[in-house]
């Protein structure tokens, strides 16, 4: 019997390099499909796609990416930006385990929104849950499409830091988005 579904998803890595995982922008719900299926797709891109299930494997159908936003997991050993440095301390001062902040060009124009969260006690991994797509990034990127257009460029980083930072680039095209790729790849 055959199954399909039609829907808006955020486009994130798979558990291997076969499969990419569409998580529902709506609902956050999961579905792993084969990379195969839509080769041309990139980690972070917001795609319609029509789902179809032959014997309960879900495969694209069809797929349209509707925003090329990208987004890049980065463990790494460099050390962060002072706004970010600046965000996780104003959100520790306060309490806080979350706190954001815009950053602004040399001429004074908005060019990210940068948000600390801080680690979490026990088991829990928030880079992971972010890559993952158990903690959805998708209200970040929706609120910053709030001032900006996408297409965005969106950046979690795990530094050795005692945060996971999460930087949405508004230009993906700009000079931050150049310092970001040769600061953390």
């Amino acid at each position: 019997m055959q199954q399909s579904s039609d829907g808006r998803f955020r486009v994130l890595p798979g558990r291997d390099e076969e499969e990419w995982l569409l998580l529902d922008v709506e609902s956050a719900e999961p579905t792993y499909v084969p990379a195969a299926d839509a080769p041309d797709l990139a980690v972070g891109n917001r795609v319609a796609a029509s789902l179809r299930w032959t014997d309960g494997d879900p495969e694209i159908e069809d797929v349209d990416v509707t925003s090329p936003t990208r987004f890049r997991f980065v463990r790494t050993e460099e050390a962060v930006f002072q706004a970010a440095q600046e965000c996780f301390e104003a959100a520790r001062s306060a309490g806080e385990a979350m706190n954001s902040r815009v950053t602004y060009s040399t001429d004074n124009e908005p060019n990210g929104v940068v948000y600390t969260f801080a680690e979490q006690a026990g088991q829990r991994d928030l880079f992971s849950e972010f890559r993952d797509g158990v903690k959805p990034l998708e209200p970040l990127v929706a609120r910053a499409a709030e001032s900006a257009e996408p297409p965005f460029s969106v950046w979690v980083l795990d530094p050795r830091e005692p945060f996971v930072l999460v930087y949405i680039v508004l230009d993906p095209d700009g000079i931050l988005e150049e310092t970001m790729r040769d600061t953390y790849l």
